[in-house]
C-alpha cells in the first residue's frame, strides 16, 4: 500500500471580502452621522400652537326628509333643490366622506326621492340611504 509523503494542504479562510463590507459599513455610518449632525446645527426656535385633537369619528349622516306632497326638509328648515345641492356641497367640502339618509314618507310620489338621489349625486356625495321601518315578523 503507496503511502502519501506529500503534506495536505491547510485551509485558508479568505478575508478580503469580509474587510471589504466591514468598510463599507464604516464608511455608510459616518456619512449618516455627518447629515444628523447638520440637522441639529442650526439654532431654530419651533413656533408654538395649541394641541389641536384630530376628529375621532365621521359625522353624523345628514337626515333629509321627504314629505308626502314632495317638501324637502332637513330639521325643521325647508329647502329647494337647489338650496339642498348647496347645503350638501358644503357638508362634502366639510368633510370628504359625508353620508345622507333619505326619509321618505311611504306615501310620497316617488319622483321627489329621485330627486333627492340626483342632488346627493350632483353634489357628489356618493354615500347616501334610504330609511325604512322594517316590517315587524308576526310569527315571533
Amino acid at each position: 500500500m503507496p503511502l502519501r509523503t506529500e503534506s495536505l494542504e491547510e485551509p485558508a479562510l479568505n478575508l478580503t471580502p469580509m474587510i471589504d463590507i466591514v468598510f463599507l459599513l464604516i464608511i455608510f455610518f459616518m456619512v449618516g452621522t455627518r447629515f444628523s449632525e447638520i440637522e441639529q446645527q442650526f439654532d431654530i426656535e419651533m413656533p408654538q400652537a395649541p394641541a389641536v385633537a384630530p376628529m375621532s369619528r365621521a359625522p353624523d349622516p345628514i337626515v333629509v326628509n321627504v314629505t308626502r306632497s314632495g317638501r324637502i326638509t332637513i330639521g325643521s328648515t325647508e329647502l329647494t333643490l337647489a338650496e339642498l345641492k348647496d347645503r350638501l356641497e358644503n357638508a362634502r367640502r366639510t368633510f370628504a366622506q359625508q353620508t345622507v339618509l333619505i326619509r321618505g314618507d311611504g306615501q310620497s310620489l316617488y319622483q321627489s326621492i329621485i330627486d333627492v338621489m340626483s342632488v346627493c349625486h350632483q353634489a357628489r356625495i356618493h354615500r347616501f340611504s334610504l330609511a325604512f321601518r322594517p316590517v315587524q315578523d308576526e310569527s315571533s
